[in-house]
């Protein structure tokens, strides 16, 4: 994608401990930096907080994660981290992140949410209004994803 293509960007700084040897990035950080994105793109649809959906025995959990790495991140570089939903099943969501060091594209993801039923641990429906609203936030028609 093209990082204009993203509607929401987080940004970061990479932090010391979250360095190796060879004085990148480790590799794993890069989930943590895609799951500090994806927390800050659900506060800012307003939707309810993991929180208030454990609250309701219905939550979001991890399905999938891929991570495809063009270029290192370094000690002290300020990333942005764009997060857009690319779709909806009928009880799952496809999340495609990116992230930047200016212009640069350093890394491309995608994570995979189930929305469950907690105790039963099985998939129900996404909410509609939920659907709306990260439609409205993409500025896409709810078809689109």
């Amino acid at each position: 994608m093209a990082k204009a293509d993203f509607a929401f960007f987080h940004t970061l700084r990479v932090r010391w401990a979250e360095v190796d040897m060879q004085a990148i990035v480790f590799n794993g950080h890069y989930l943590t930096y895609f799951d500090v994105g994806f927390t800050e793109y659900w506060r800012a649809t307003g939707l309810p907080t993991v929180v208030e959906q454990a609250g309701s025995g219905q939550e979001l959990f991890a399905r999938k994660a891929t991570i495809e790495y063009h270029d290192s991140a370094r000690f002290d570089d300020m990333l942005d981290i764009g997060v857009r939903c690319a779709g909806f099943g009928r009880s799952s969501m496809r999340l495609v992140l990116e992230i930047y060091r200016g212009e640069q594209h350093l890394i491309s993801g995608e994570l995979f949410y189930v929305y469950a039923d907690v105790k039963a641990r099985k998939g129900v429906p996404v909410p509609e209004h939920w659907r709306a609203v990260i439609s409205a936030f993409e500025k896409c028609p709810p078809s689109a994803l």
